[in-house]
């Protein structure tokens, strides 16, 4: 994730006059708020149509903010897939990074994702 930061703050900074986006599968309020201080004008989950993409930069599309935080589930939801993603799809390595026995994490992650 910081290398994403990186290369945002890289081009915020070598152009200053380009719009930035970063498109995510992530709908991580931490991604949001990190990509914007990095540079980025606006953040959007995929998947995304060119209508999402110029809505953004059209300023349709409400900017994230800390204030906009997610609800505890959503967060959990969101903290979950980050230790899943890092441990590479591993369950059982997740679980044991999240301090849950596996079939607790498989049945958290059978259910939908919070909504918010």
């Amino acid at each position: 994730e910081s290398s994403r930061m990186d290369l945002i703050r890289t081009l915020a900074e070598k152009y200053p006059d380009t719009r930035l986006l970063l498109l995510t599968g992530y709908g991580s309020m931490a991604t949001a708020v990190d990509a914007i201080r990095a540079g980025a004008e606006n953040v959007l989950p995929k998947p995304a149509d060119a209508d999402d993409v110029l809505a953004a930069f059209d300023g349709a599309v409400e900017t994230p903010t800390e204030e906009s935080a997610p609800s505890l589930a959503r967060a959990e939801w969101e903290h979950i897939q980050r230790v899943l993603a890092d441990c590479g799809g591993n369950i059982s390595e997740a679980a044991r990074r999240l301090g849950l026995h596996r079939r607790s994490l498989q049945r958290k992650l059978a259910k939908r994702p919070p909504s918010n």
